[in-house]
C-alpha cells in the first residue's frame, strides 16, 4: 500500500476507535482554555479598581492642614487634577502666611497661634447627568475665631466637562425671580428659629432679605436620579451675626425654577 494511503487509513481508524466526547462539555472546556490563552497573549486589560475617597492631612508647629474629596470625585481625572492643584496651592499659601506670622510674633514677643486650613468636598447630588459637589473650608489665622466659606463644583457627565450652576440658567435674573419669594420666606423662618422671635425687616443685612444669587447655589438630589432641589448656602455674617453661624436654605425644584433652566439641561431636573 502506498505511504499516503496507509497514513490516511491510520488516521481514519484512530478517529473511528476513539471514544466519543460530550459535545457540550468538550466545547466549553476548549472555549474557556482558548479565552484564557487569548487574554494572556493580547494582554487584555483588567478593569480599574474602584475609586476611593481622598484625604490629605498634616500638622506641624505652623499649620494644621487637610484637604478631602469623595470617591465620586476621585473617579473623574479632571476633578482629581483640579482638586490636586487647589490643595497644593492653598497649602503653599497657608504655610507661607503661617511661617511669616510666626516670625512676626517672635520678633514682637507675643505667642504664635498655629493656623488651620481645612477643606472638605462632599456630594450634594450624583445623578446620571450631574455630579454636584459642595465644599466647606475652615480658615483660622490666629485671631479671635476662624471663618468658614463654601464653594460648589458641577460636573456634567453627559458632556464630560465642568460647568457651573449659572451656566444652566436661562439668565441669572430669571432664576433669581423664580426663587426669591420662597427663599426670603424660608430664610426668615430659619432666622426666627435661631433668634427665638419673628424677624422684623429693617435696612441691615441681618433683617432684610439678602440676594440669593450672591450666595453659593448647590444642586441637590434625594433619589440619585434627577436634580430635585437647590440649596442656597450662606456663610457667617451674610444673613446674621457670627454667633448664628451659617444658613442653608433648601428650595425644591418647582415649575418656575425649572423654566429658568436652559432647555438642554432640563432633562437633568425633576419635572414638578
Amino acid at each position: 500500500m502506498p505511504y499516503k494511503a496507509y497514513a490516511c487509513a491510520a488516521v481514519l481508524l484512530a478517529a473511528a476507535c476513539s471514544p466519543p466526547q460530550e459535545p457540550s462539555s468538550g466545547n466549553a472546556s476548549a472555549n474557556a482554555a482558548a479565552s484564557r490563552f487569548v487574554g494572556t497573549m493580547v494582554g487584555a486589560p483588567k478593569p480599574p479598581p474602584p475609586a476611593k475617597p481622598f484625604v490629605d492631612k498634616s500638622k506641624d508647629a505652623w499649620l494644621e492642614f487637610s484637604y478631602a474629596y469623595p470617591a465620586q470625585a476621585a473617579a473623574v481625572p479632571f476633578l482629581v487634577e483640579k482638586f490636586g492643584k487647589a490643595a497644593r496651592s492653598s497649602r503653599a499659601d497657608a504655610e507661607g502666611m503661617a511661617k511669616s506670622d510666626s516670625e512676626s510674633a517672635k520678633k514682637a514677643g507675643y505667642p504664635f497661634r498655629a493656623h488651620s486650613l481645612e477643606t472638605e468636598w462632599r456630594v450634594a447630588a450624583d445623578t446620571p447627568r450631574f455630579l454636584s459637589l459642595r465644599s466647606q473650608t475652615y480658615i483660622y489665622t490666629g485671631g479671635a475665631h476662624g471663618m468658614t466659606s463654601y464653594d460648589v463644583v458641577l460636573w456634567d457627565k453627559a458632556r464630560a466637562r465642568e460647568t457651573s450652576v449659572r451656566a444652566l440658567m436661562t439668565t441669572p435674573a430669571a432664576f433669581a425671580a423664580a426663587i426669591k419669594d420662597r427663599f426670603c420666606k424660608e430664610l426668615d423662618r430659619e432666622r426666627a428659629e435661631k433668634r427665638g422671635e419673628p424677624v422684623v425687616r429693617g435696612d441691615d443685612d441681618f433683617t432684610k432679605c439678602i440676594d440669593p444669587m450672591d450666595q453659593v447655589l448647590a444642586p441637590t438630589s434625594t433619589d440619585g436620579k434627577l436634580i430635585d432641589g437647590v440649596t442656597v448656602v450662606i456663610g457667617p455674617y451674610s444673613a446674621g451675626p457670627y454667633a448664628e453661624g451659617s444658613y442653608e436654605v433648601p428650595l425644591l425644584v418647582d415649575a418656575a425654577m425649572r423654566k429658568a433652566i436652559k432647555t438642554e439641561y432640563q432633562d437633568g431636573f425633576v419635572k414638578p
